[in-house]
């Protein structure tokens, strides 16, 4: 971000600003809050580095890539809206008692790496197929393709940790599923298909990121 923040210049962390100067008075309150949270900024990056380097070598690579999107990512605002069941695997009573419109919303940061690709993390929470909240929170990847000059396509997948009220209670498991993507400019709408057998699962899962 550029501008000089309320820290001191000592590195590049130094340039982010967690409170523009506008948005709190400059007393001693918050100069000491500032203070705080500045110290909290400085001090995180070299321990995340220093996380990186204490892991196995094979760990080292995902490591460092999770925290430069972290760091150095865009942020994103995610909006979800449709389900589609498989109307093959289902009765026609049961379909109309899915709720199909799984309206939700959530933020992630996201960066195109070196060879042009989307690489993201993201928590959102929508409703379910019973209009029950499920959060969801995970990795994505797109190896994308140009089509023009603004529009782009991609094929992928994303892992992911989710929570249910109808598995286990909200106990929360993990996932992956393969990811689809069409974008324009900083807008992408991106499906994903959740397989399963008959009167399971069977759900085309669709929502949209802006990303800022």
């Amino acid at each position: 971000m550029n501008g000089a923040g309320p820290c001191p210049a000592r590195n590049a962390v130094s340039r982010f600003r967690p409170f523009p100067r506008t948005a709190v008075s400059h007393g001693k309150p918050a100069r000491l809050v500032r203070r705080a949270v500045c110290t909290a900024v400085l001090a995180a990056a070299p321990l995340a580095a220093q996380a990186c380097d204490n892991m196995p070598s094979w760990a080292q690579s995902a490591c460092q890539r999770l925290d430069q999107i972290w760091t150095e990512g865009n942020t994103d605002l995610y909006v979800s809206g449709y389900a589609w069941h498989n109307r093959s695997m289902y009765s026609a009573s049961k379909i109309r008692s899915f709720n199909e419109l799984a309206w939700g919303g959530g933020l992630g940061k996201s960066i195109y790496d070196e060879d042009g690709d989307w690489q993201g993390l993201y928590a959102m929470a929508f409703l379910d197929s019973h209009r029950k909240v499920e959060p969801i929170a995970g990795y994505g990847f797109l190896k994308i393709g140009n089509v023009g000059q603004n529009f782009k396509l991609g094929a992928g997948y994303t892992v992911f940790m989710t929570a249910r009220h109808d598995i286990m209670s909200y106990v929360p498991f993990p996932g992956i599923l393969p990811l689809v993507g069409a974008g324009y400019k900083d807008a992408m709408l991106y499906a994903t298909y959740i397989p399963g057998g008959r009167g399971n699962g069977n759900v085309l899962f669709m929502f949209g990121r802006w990303q800022f």
